[in-house]
């Protein structure tokens, strides 16, 4: 069944909630709909240490369940670096702040409507 954008920023704007919540840093959303067939939307977050970035996935992993997002599935390595949630429509990266400088997404993706999750609303407001 195809997707609307609109839904999958929605499920974004979603998850940025759920990964707020356990104080993920510096949070972009980036929409990629028109650039990509992976997916139509990026979270992308940072974490102080590894044990934050474990929690961080965690705590989403427990919130989507909970509120009947579906995963498809995530990947992660050994040493809580970069964690990916893969939601189907939306891909969740938490990374580690030097390993986020190192893959440097943002400037891969520059190409990508950057999206500011407006807080404690589901406002879009697209810079």
């Amino acid at each position: 069944m195809p997707r609307k954008p609109s839904e999958s920023i929605a499920k974004a704007l979603k998850i940025v909630e759920f990964i707020s919540e356990r104080q993920a840093k510096d949070i972009a959303v980036l929409d990629v709909s028109k650039i990509s067939g992976i997916c139509d939307c990026f979270v992308i977050c940072s974490g102080d240490s590894g044990r934050q970035v474990r929690a961080i996935y965690e705590e989403t992993v427990k919130a989507c369940k909970n509120n009947g997002i579906k995963i498809h599935h995530c990947e992660d390595d050994e040493l809580s670096r970069w964690i990916l949630i893969d939601f189907f429509d939306v891909i969740l990266h938490v990374f580690l702040e030097e390993a986020r400088s190192f893959y440097d997404l943002e400037r891969l993706w520059s190409m990508a409507k950057k999206i500011n999750p407006v807080r404690k609303s589901h406002q879009i407001k697209q810079v």
